[in-house]
């Protein structure tokens, strides 16, 4: 999994027929304190009604995104799993 920023959307009026009706989006995965990690973007599909800027988890394995959708018609790598309201992350005293 991968922790990461919606940095856009992806607007397109042709799709894959198993991709109708769902949003793809633009994320970059990020570090714990919130920077971006890499200079690459990936494209996600969006089940869960994410937005720009929103920090999200991703997952990037074929097996998941099949199971979540029901099916394994769609051409998908990566899909956002869950919305991240905070992190806590403890430190070392």
């Amino acid at each position: 999994m991968l922790l990461a920023r919606v940095k856009g959307n992806i607007v397109s009026t042709q799709k894959n027929n198993e991709l109708k009706g769902h949003k793809l989006l633009i994320i970059n995965e990020i570090d714990l304190s919130g920077n971006f990690k890499k200079k690459q973007d990936i494209i996600a599909i969006d089940l869960i009604d994410s937005g720009i800027g929103d920090t999200v988890l991703v997952t990037q394995e074929g097996d998941a995104v099949q199971q979540i959708l029901g099916h394994n018609k769609a051409p998908v790598h990566s899909i956002i799993v869950a919305h991240v309201d905070k992190l806590d992350i403890p430190t070392n005293k």
